[in-house]
């Protein structure tokens, strides 16, 4: 896999960033969109641009990779599906962080039966929050954004690797700083209305009845990330942070004084897997792993997530994430495989 050429909107920053990794040519969208060359689209952009980015590549005959989230709503991401399907080409969206050695090895662990049954989850993502100098402030904190659009994803998809598509949520959310002051750029000084709840708590049930409980906040000044449990029969196991590709892993069965430590195994590399699966998925004619359907699913619940927050009580999730086939130990992102 070969990156051919750095678009943005503004073509200096493009030509900063294609020197830096001695990427050969930078540009315009429409230049990556026209190049002969380009297979795979990567949508880096903000959220409130996803959408956009997303289905003009579809549009060139281009494969797509974007970030987190998907979209920012069902109707968005049901779009992308179809255009996808209708143009016979892939779209896979963020995290890719469950393809990697940390949570292949759990995944590894609980189909070999060693926590017994999985019966629930637990996902805890708590900080301050962006600081008020952060120069992406107002849009960390719009449509698509705050704990749960922008970190929620990586929670989200882990917990459908173990415990199965998301069947129903309730969820409360609350606003700690409603008005926020711009610190830095060309409109310092500005004050803004923050768009979405700052901290989040969720109640999920699963198909088959497993639960799980999250809490994303970014109203805590105790900061404790990374925090994912599967409770099942036997044992508890708690899985490295699923913002990270690698980390070890710990179990705890009832019996057990301590924890005991299970390193991870597998491939490790970092940003860029997703959109390797695709690349080689395409070659081989094989379903890619991060898919745009897993990725619509946990869009679908995030949707409902607010939707319960905002009209309070159970809102169903009516997609389902499909099963991705595990990565195998000795899969190497670095074998060349053209």
């Amino acid at each position: 896999m070969v990156v051919r050429i750095v678009a943005d909107l503004y073509p200096g920053r493009a030509a900063e960033e294609a020197a830096a990794y001695a990427v050969p040519e930078s540009g315009t969208l429409d230049r990556a969109l026209e190049h002969p060359d380009v297979e795979i689209i990567v949508n880096l952009t903000n959220p409130a641009a996803h959408l956009d980015v997303s289905m003009a590549a579809l549009g060139a005959g281009k494969h797509v990779w974007t970030e987190k989230p998907f979209a920012l709503d069902r109707a968005a991401g049901r779009q992308l599906l179809e255009k996808a399907e209708a143009a016979g080409l892939r779209i896979g969206g963020a995290p890719d962080t469950f393809l990697g050695a940390g949570l292949q090895t759990a995944r590894r662990l609980i189909e070999r039966g060693d926590i017994g049954q999985p019966l629930t989850g637990l996902a805890l993502f708590e900080t301050p929050g962006p600081v008020d100098d952060h120069r992406n402030l107002e849009i960390l904190l719009s449509r698509g954004a705050g704990p749960l659009w922008d970190m929620g994803p990586y929670y989200l998809t882990a917990l459908t690797q173990f415990l199965g598509s998301f069947q129903s949520v309730m969820a409360l959310g609350r606003t700690a700083r409603p008005r926020r002051v711009l610190r830095v750029g060309p409109r310092a000084g500005q004050e803004f209305t923050t768009q979405v709840p700052t901290y989040v708590s969720v109640l999920a049930e699963f198909t088959g009845g497993r639960t799980a409980t999250s809490v994303l906040s970014w109203d805590s000044p105790h900061r404790r990330v990374g925090h994912l449990e599967i409770v099942g029969t036997e044992a508890t196991l708690s899985l490295p942070d699923p913002n990270h590709f690698d980390g070890d892993l710990r179990l705890r069965r009832a019996a057990d004084a301590e924890w005991t430590t299970v390193p991870a195994s597998g491939p490790v590399a970092g940003r860029g897997l997703g959109t390797l699966d695709i690349a080689r998925a395409v070659r081989a004619g094989v379903p890619h792993r991060a898919s745009g359907r897993l990725a619509y699913h946990v869009v679908d619940v995030m949707a409902a997530v607010t939707e319960s927050i905002d009209g309070g009580g159970p809102v169903p999730v009516a997609s389902t994430a499909p099963v991705t086939e595990a990565v195998a130990e000795d899969w190497d992102p670095y074998a060349r495989t053209l």
